[in-house]
């Protein structure tokens, strides 16, 4: 069966699904990821086919538009000026993604194309079922991941989720309707493409039921999988200097913000750099989007590691509390710290202290040197972390979360 398998976004938004593509490559398909073309070498070690899209997320953020994205004091600045980036962007893509839908039989959509891969697989006729990394459809249990954590009762929480997916299906509305006309369909609003998608279209999730519970009021049809890991080839290693500093003293904390951006990349690193020494940590920084650097012998400086490998050696790991980056934390068994800085990070980084892997939170826009260093020494010195952390990565290891996204692609294309 050929699958085309759709993401759009960061690296955090791409890197799960070559996982699961390789697992569906394994079981006898002919999978192909379709993504921005800047992750061609990411793909290629999966061993899938890949069709290249449009866009460069990271240029985007460099760009003049990008700027003003990052420097916006609130998450809701800066959710307004994504559905502003995204909305003159998104209709770059719908060439690519028609062409790779064509030339397929089943479409698996991840959420960032969600409402255009529905589109594409109506107006194709064919099999079709979302993959996401985050609970996006409405429930009373929590808030919308990208909104924060804040409870506005169940009746009110549920209805934000419905009010975020109307926000959001407004940023597609003109691609879609272009594609629908394209395709043939009757014209349709945002409002009733959004009730046949909401209605019965299947979605699994790749997070483990353990992190998040399947919310009791969703609807049928959606379920949850458990972690899409990314694929990491077998003969992957650490480098030569990494291994060296981790070999040259006791276990450093890992810092990396991944995909996210800063506006003072200097001034960040320098409160990261203080708040290690003063809990007596070395550190590995990871460089990533948001430019993080130290040079100094507690202190090493990385670019591209593989999580899977580096992170089981660390005391603790300090990510911006995205999807991929959160997941690769629990598996790995060690304590983390969050430092949510957009989007869904406010949500995963909640999960985490719920779970006790983590003690706190420390959210980017409140970062100071003293508070990280508190963070940290809870999260090193007290081995209940460790230990529910441990505990926690034994029972998600056990987990398959390709095998009910095998068997739902069965399904959907069997007789």
């Amino acid at each position: 069966m050929r699958v085309a398998l759709m993401t759009a976004g960061s690296r955090g938004d791409v890197a799960p699904y070559t996982g699961l593509a390789h697992g569906l490559a394994q079981a006898g398909h002919e999978v192909t990821l379709v993504t921005h073309g800047c992750f061609a070498p990411l793909v290629a070690s999966a061993g899938v086919a890949f069709h290249p899209l449009p866009i460069d997320p990271r240029a985007e953020l460099a760009s003049a538009r990008g700027r003003a994205f990052h420097q916006s004091a609130t998450g809701v600045g800066r959710l307004v000026r994504l559905a502003h980036m995204a909305r003159t962007l998104i209709g770059e893509m719908a060439d690519d993604l028609l062409r790779a839908a064509r030339s397929s039989d089943v479409l698996l959509v991840s959420s960032s194309l969600g409402p255009l891969g529905h589109t594409l697989a109506e107006g194709l006729a064919m099999p079709s079922m979302g993959v996401y990394l985050q609970p996006m459809d409405p429930t009373g249990e929590f808030p919308p991941p990208v909104i924060g954590t804040r409870s506005l009762g169940r009746a009110g929480t549920r209805l934000a989720g419905h009010t975020l997916n109307v926000a959001v299906d407004g940023i597609y509305a003109e691609t879609a309707r272009e594609l629908r006309t394209r395709l043939g369909l009757a014209p349709a609003s945002s409002r009733a493409a959004r009730r046949s998608r909401l209605r019965d279209w299947p979605v699994l999730h790749g997070f483990s039921p353990r992190v998040v519970p399947r919310p009791r009021d969703w609807r049928r049809g959606l379920s949850i999988a458990g972690y899409w890991w990314p694929h990491v080839p077998a003969e992957t290693e650490l480098s030569s200097a990494l291994r060296d500093f981790l070999a040259d003293g006791p276990p450093p904390v890992f810092v990396g913000l991944g995909s996210a951006t800063v506006p003072d990349p200097d001034g960040l690193s320098r409160a990261v750099v203080r708040a290690l020494r003063a809990a007596g940590l070395r550190g590995v920084i990871q460089r990533g989007w948001s430019g993080l650097h130290a040079s100094a012998a507690d202190m090493l400086t990385v670019d591209e590691v593989s999580h899977a490998a580096a992170f089981p050696h660390m005391a603790a790991v300090v990510h911006h509390a995205g999807a991929g980056t959160t997941a690769a934390g629990l598996r790995a068994g060690v304590p983390t710290v969050p430092v949510p800085v957009q989007f869904d990070a406010a949500f995963w980084s909640s999960r985490l202290v719920a779970l006790g892997t983590s003690p706190v939170s420390v959210p980017l826009r409140r970062l100071t040197a003293p508070g990280l260093a508190s963070a940290l020494k809870r999260a090193t010195t007290d081995p209940s972390y460790r230990q529910r952390a441990r505990d926690l990565a034994t029972r998600i290891r056990e987990e398959d979360g390709v095998g009910p996204v095998l068997a739902a692609v069965d399904r959907l294309t069997g007789p």
